[in-house]
């Protein structure tokens, strides 16, 4: 009986050690997200003006600017996301010709069919 005692003694050491262990670590866990949080938010600040800057450019830029995209390749036997990109382009098929807004948008799409289509800038 003295045997089983002393084992669920040391049993209950073992608990209550680790219940500390992890209060104490989840506390430095807590500690560690705040400093996380605050860096978050001032380069979420940092960010933000610089996102408003460059849309502020490129605002000025769209205005004027459009892009007659043609599409000079046919996207058979491409990647299923580059279909969908052409698509998304409003390019329906072969020699198909559409005028878009030059943004970011745009110029990304572009970009990851530029081998399908040919760009060129119209001036209102």
């Amino acid at each position: 009986m003295t045997e089983k005692k002393s084992t669920k003694k040391k049993t209950k050491a073992k608990r209550t050690t680790k219940k500390t262990a992890k209060a104490a670590t989840s506390a430095t866990k807590a500690a560690k997200t705040t400093k996380a949080v605050r860096a978050a938010k001032s380069t979420k600040v940092a960010k933000a003006t610089a996102t408003k800057a460059t849309v502020a450019r490129t605002a000025q830029v769209s205005q004027t600017t459009r892009l007659r995209v043609t599409q000079v390749k046919s996207g058979i036997g491409h990647a299923f996301s580059m279909k969908r990109t052409l698509v998304a382009l409003g390019l329906k098929h072969h020699q198909d010709e559409v005028v878009l807004p030059d943004n970011p948008a745009v110029r990304g799409m572009i970009r990851r069919v530029h081998h399908l289509v040919s760009v060129r800038s119209v001036e209102e």
